[in-house]
């Protein structure tokens, strides 16, 4: 699955799937532009061959279409950029809805509506959107975060649909319960984090947590020619969650 001349964009690089996809298409080749919101994390791929860095807030629609102006057109998006919110629709608050879909949904909009031009320009390409297991199959407690990875299905599936025919390709993925510092996070905040982290374990069949290197060679595939005939697709990495 060599990616070699591809130019790629990745959102959320500094850490978890985000950098994990990042060094796996940069190990195949592509020339990868990594972005997060924390330089710091970012600093960590100094000396990475095929990686650029970028500072960038996916909630600046302007920072945003500055980077594409910057860039020169990209073969491949990786939108990795989430929050995770925990309650119910009880618990839920409308400015909790309004930063988990400004951030999960709103920012991916913007990233393709950025990107997309010099993608169809150059003949095509491959977007990649970070779903959940939570978009396809309801989790308790997971109410605005599975409403919001419901909508990036919905989203992925329209980018996909409007733009076949000019060669762009649009999926999504769907990771169960990924071992990241995001979820490192959720669990120390956690009343009793050792309950915490069994809980999340106990969720998949498989019995353990997905590993973020787990997940990225799947972002690799679709970024691929291999994937060439696959559009509109939600792919489930879940441990066994939707069995």
């Amino acid at each position: 699955m060599r990616l070699d001349g591809r130019k790629a964009l990745v959102t959320a690089a500094g850490q978890g799937i985000g950098r994990a996809a990042t060094l796996a298409m940069a190990a195949e080749g592509a020339q990868v532009c990594a972005t997060d919101i924390n330089a710091e994390l970012l600093a960590g791929y100094a000396g990475v061959a095929n990686v650029s860095t970028a500072v960038l807030d996916v909630l600046d629609k302007a920072a945003i279409q500055a980077l594409a102006e910057t860039l020169p057109a990209l073969d491949v998006i990786f939108n990795c950029a989430g929050v995770v919110h925990g309650g119910t629709a009880l618990q839920a608050t409308d400015r909790d809805w309004d930063f988990a879909f400004d951030l999960n949904v709103r920012s991916q909009f913007w990233v393709a509506q950025a990107f997309l031009p010099g993608m169809i320009a150059k003949g095509g390409g491959s977007i990649v959107n970070m779903s959940s297991v939570c978009g396809v199959k309801g989790l308790p407690n997971r109410f605005i975060y599975g409403a919001s990875k419901a909508a990036v299905i919905g989203l992925s599936k329209s980018i996909a649909a409007d733009f076949v025919k000019q060669g762009v390709r649009c999926n999504a993925i769907c990771p169960g319960t990924v071992d990241t510092p995001s979820l490192q996070g959720r669990i120390d905040s956690a009343a009793d984090p050792v309950a915490a982290r069994n809980d999340f374990v106990a969720r998949q069949p498989m019995g353990r947590l997905a590993q973020a290197h787990e997940i990225a060679p799947l972002v690799v595939f679709l970024a691929s020619d291999d994937s060439m005939f696959i559009t509109g697709q939600a792919y489930n990495v879940d441990g066994g969650i939707t069995i």
